[in-house]
């Protein structure tokens, strides 16, 4: 068996009508929160900051110019992690909610990378802006709102595709 393949054998747990139900009122909860001043899903934002921190000495061990990238990595790998995790476990609402987690992650990001320019966000640490670093190094800070909002739709297609399969697995398993 390759490592992260899930086993063939086991089956996705099944998709109950009180499941659907709790992850469409999370997922509503959660884009409601994302999407209305301040942009801060208190418990899930709270963690991703803490990732996200935690990136930029991590990744620094591959140099400094890897550092300023370590935020927005470290604030990914963890619902990817739970992702992976959940995935071989076939924990099909588990899966579902980790991809809320990133889809809602990625809202986080846009906000963060659409101040680019104006740095008007409270920022931890020494103040300096990684994606005012990383889109000058790019030559596209003129373009930061446009990217946060192309970032925006990923997480919204994040979070659609996870509602979908779940619609889809529930209406499968009553087949």
């Amino acid at each position: 068996m390759i490592i992260g393949e899930p086993s063939q054998q086991r089956d996705w747990t099944p998709v109950t009508a009180a499941g659907l139900a709790g992850y469409g009122f999370a997922a509503l909860l959660i884009l409601w929160l994302a999407h209305t001043e301040p942009h801060w899903v208190y418990v899930l934002d709270s963690a991703n900051l803490a990732f996200h921190e935690a990136g930029h000495p991590l990744f620094s061990v591959f140099g400094d110019w890897l550092t300023v990238y370590g935020g927005t990595l470290g604030q990914l790998m963890f619902p990817l992690g739970v992702l992976v995790s959940f995935y071989r476990q076939r924990a099909t609402f588990s899966c579902a909610f980790a991809v809320l987690w990133l889809g809602e992650n990625l809202f986080n990001i846009a906000v963060y990378m659409a101040d680019a320019r104006v740095q008007l966000l409270p920022l931890v640490g020494n103040g300096e802006h990684d994606w005012t670093e990383i889109f000058s190094r790019w030559g596209v800070l003129d373009w930061d709102t446009g990217i946060a909002g192309v970032v925006r739709v990923a997480g919204w297609l994040l979070i659609g595709g996870a509602s979908l399969w779940l619609w889809y697995r529930k209406h499968q398993e009553g087949e």
